[in-house]
């Protein structure tokens, strides 16, 4: 399938990061990683995939194998780009990694000047002695105190060996890796998400970089791996005034003679609005352009700013973003629809074989929260040589002839615009029609020519890139995509949707539509209006006074009985109706009651003996295998230790509804970011969190509500090793904080994120982070928001 990085140089080939940058046609089809031929499409068997999870995948190969390298130790392989082999873990998960001998004491003066227990995104390339160079690196996280070394190691999957660390950042009033200049974050780069890469001429290079000063190139010796001397941190290529600008690939195209530089701007996590943006040069070191002739290295946040996406968004060609082909009621599949959620930090692969290109990446995904793995798109070349992107994950689509007819029909279109944002392009809904015409929320015109080329004109400019088989994993069928640019860089993706005939539209809306549990009601209800292929939904309630026709619940009244409301929807297409019924249980409010008290007195259990039995978990919420123990010098008596590997599950549905109160002492022993000491939640996308330290580097309450994230900040850190005594008290949505007795901050913008009853809470331990270390102690929970004065006596140590 591929050959050595090596074996190619000895053959004077073209090396490039990840395989044989053999040229990629203009217009190439799609074709199968391995070469072997494929049905049409539409008569191919479905998929299958098996799923990895690497932060920031970078690849290289190994014999048939494609492997990918990221953060925090993890690493996985495949040999049809579909179904991966998970190698090695997150470190938070598995401090064991299989990639050294010891991790912790082989890169130990990597851990220490970063000030970290982790690693952020490695590079593996075979060079010419046939062994394999991985470029680890490590960063403090809330500052740009960086060191990025590299090891090596006769096979891919290691024992790696350290060769030392190459280049460091972050150093306060002290020289930086250019002599006699002072580090400054504002224009030297943090020395993390290195990308070592051939040249035509096969000289090595390795491209770096992330927010801070920006993004920088070192020639690097092909003989050692190392920087060849005197160019300390290098060319500055893009970015600076901590832009957030980060995870640089440069690929070679032959065909076209440029070398493309991808960049991941915006913030990795859902919320961050992470996407993809290239610019190109004809030398590998630049200057490197966008589709508008913008010189990249001019592109950097204003000065004096943080985190400045205004100045950086207009510059880059956009490929890819977070977006949502949506589904309505009554189309195949569950949830919102399907698409990615902050796609970012590439790699590629060309296919020595067939020539083809893919886009390697790590995602998230809409309604899964922070759960990400590694996705691979197939890449082509517009007519004007600049990358577009398939807007379905590879599935082993044959390179079959599309033809006019298996293109003309009903399209969901997203346009990618330069805006960095969190929120996912939306479609509109666009027919392509037999004669050529596109009508619609576009106007205009299409055409498809040889292998596939699609060209659409519209009165926003001439797009061009392909239509390509595609495996539309919502409807599971295949399908057709489409995937075009501008001459301005704005990209457009696409997918073939089919329209329903109004009896069947009815039927199949009436059969999905789903309210969820009803029996138990304590917020608002979602009711859908729309349905597939221009299906309505009109709703009629027995009972306005507690569920409105829109969906709003009032709940009755304390010592009031639980309030039964039949919800009725009409369901319409053209002359075809049909009506369903919904029976709906509004719960009344309950009286102010303390739901328990744990004093962890040498047992999980609760104070009265009331309620069912902790459970000790793993690393994760619902892993198992944990242990706990106790300390003597608890607020009052013993308190619960967590080791940073271990969490508690307490019983589910302690609390449902908009009103409670939740207080507890801690004594953080480490801080890492995103690190829960308390979490609820009713599901992976609706929960909260206290976190000791945040986003942003303080104490937080976070929460999310299918995607409405609320940052309650406290303004404040918690101390190390000192108890502090920490609650929220939240009354019909508004929530106020509380450290130490003392209001910090209040907000009515809180979510409503308890709406389960069998909502879960833990201690320590969520579905994604690392684990709480330190100790806990007087864990209590009501159904009322206490006062601030006895907020202040729960204070009172």
């Amino acid at each position: 399938m591929t050959i050595s990085r090596s074996a190619r140089l000895a053959i004077g080939t073209v090396a490039a990061t990840a395989s044989l940058a053999i040229a990629t046609p203009a217009w190439t089809a799609c074709a199968p990683a391995t070469g072997s031929p494929k049905p049409h499409p539409h008569e191919a068997p479905a998929p299958t995939f098996t799923e990895a999870t690497v932060h920031d995948p970078s690849v290289v190969t190994a014999g048939d194998q494609v492997w990918v390298f990221g953060s925090h130790g993890a690493s996985a392989y495949t040999t049809d780009l579909m179904n991966w082999t998970q190698n090695s873990v997150d470190l938070s998960q598995d401090p064991d990694n299989p990639l050294f001998e010891d991790i912790y004491t082989e890169l130990a003066e990597t851990f220490a000047w970063a000030q970290t227990s982790t690693l952020w995104a490695a590079d593996v390339i075979q060079l010419a002695d046939g062994r394999y160079y991985m470029y680890y690196n490590a960063c403090k996280g809330d500052s740009p105190r960086s060191a990025l070394g590299v090891a090596v190691s006769d096979d891919v999957d290691g024992p790696y060996e350290d060769l030392g660390i190459i280049l460091k950042s972050g150093m306060w009033d002290e020289e930086s890796e250019n002599p006699g200049e002072i580090y400054d974050a504002t224009i030297h780069p943090n020395t993390v998400d290195p990308d070592t890469f051939y040249d035509a001429d096969g000289n090595l290079w390795m491209v770096y970089g992330s927010y801070s000063g920006g993004i920088f190139i070192l020639q690097m010796d092909p003989a050692t791996g190392l920087p060849l001397p005197d160019q300390g941190y290098g060319t500055h290529l893009v970015g600076g005034n901590h832009a957030r600008i980060e995870a640089p690939t440069i690929r070679y195209d032959e065909e076209t003679g440029y070398y493309y530089l991808f960049l991941s701007y915006g913030g990795l996590g859902a919320d961050g609005g992470y996407e993809v943006r290239v610019a190109r040069s004809e030398s590998p070191d630049g200057p490197y352009v966008d589709a508008n002739g913008h010189d990249m290295s001019t592109v950097k946040g204003a000065e004096g700013t943080l985190f400045d996406d205004a100045s950086i968004q207009d510059y880059g060609v956009k490929i890819m973003d977070g977006y949502l082909f949506t589904r309505e009621v009554g189309d195949p599949g569950t949830g919102a629809g399907t698409g990615y959620v902050s796609p970012g930090h590439t790699s590629w692969y060309d296919d020595p074989d067939t020539g083809d290109s893919y886009i390697v990446l790590h995602s998230r995904f809409p309604g899964t929260g922070e759960v990400h793995n590694v996705r691979v798109n197939q890449m082509f070349m517009d007519a004007d040589g600049w990358p577009v992107v398939a807007p379905f994950r590879y599935a082993g689509e044959s390179d079959g002839r599309l033809k006019a007819k298996d293109v003309a029909g009903t399209w969901q279109i997203v346009d990618f615009d330069t805006a960095i944002s969190a929120a996912p392009a939306l479609p509109v809904e666009v027919t392509l029609a037999p004669n050529g015409r596109v009508t619609g929320d576009l106007t205009g015109t299409w055409r498809i020519g040889r292998d596939n080329a699609a060209t659409l004109q519209t009165s926003d400019g001439t797009y061009t890139g392909v239509f390509t088989p595609v495996w539309d994993d919502q409807r599971e069928t295949w399908s057709v995509g489409l995937t075009v640019q501008d001459s301005t860089g704005d990209s457009l993706w696409g997918r073939q949707v089919v329209v329903l005939k109004p009896k069947d539209a009815v039927a199949a809306v009436a059969a999905d539509l789903d309210l969820g549990d009803t029996s138990a009601v304590v917020a608002d209800l979602d009711l859908p209006t729309t349905g597939t292929s221009g299906t309505t939904i009109t709703w009629e309630s027995s009972d306005p006074a507690h569920v409105s026709t829109t969906g709003d619940v009032t709940r009755p009244g304390v010592g009031e009985d639980d309030a039964t409301v039949t919800l009725t929807a009409t369901i319409r297409n053209g002359k075809v109706t049909t009506t369903v019924a919904f029976t709906v249980v509004v719960k009344a409010r309950p009286a102010p009651v303390q739901v328990g008290a744990w004093s962890f007195e040498g047992t999980l259990a609760d104070d009265a003996g009331a309620l069912a039995m902790p459970t000790v978990t793993g690393d994760r919420i619902d892993n198992t295998g944990g242990t706990v123990s106790y300390v003597a010098d608890g607020v009052s008596g013993s308190a619960l230790h967590l080791d940073g590997a271990t969490g508690v599950r307490l019983p589910d549905g302690l609390i449902q509804g908009d009103t409670y109160t939740v207080s507890l002492w801690l004594r953080p022993s480490a801080l890492t970011p995103y690190t829960t000491a308390f979490f609820a939640a009713s599901s992976g996308t609706q929960f909260l969190s206290v976190v000791p330290q945040g986003w942003n580097g303080e104490t937080m309450l976070w929460s999310n509500n299918n995607g409405t994230w609320y940052d309650g900040f406290t303004g404040q850190l918690l101390p190390l090793d000192e108890w502090t005594h920490v609650a929220f008290a939240v009354d019909a949505g508004e929530v106020t904080l509380y450290i130490d007795g003392v209001d910090v901050g209040a907000s009515s913008a809180f979510n409503d994120v308890l709406t389960s009853p069998t909502a879960l809470f833990a201690l320590g331990v969520n579905w994604w982070d690392t684990p709480f270390q330190g100790d806990i102690d007087q864990l209590a929970m009501w159904t009322s928001a206490l006062t601030p004065e006895e907020i202040a006596d729960l204070a009172t140590a």
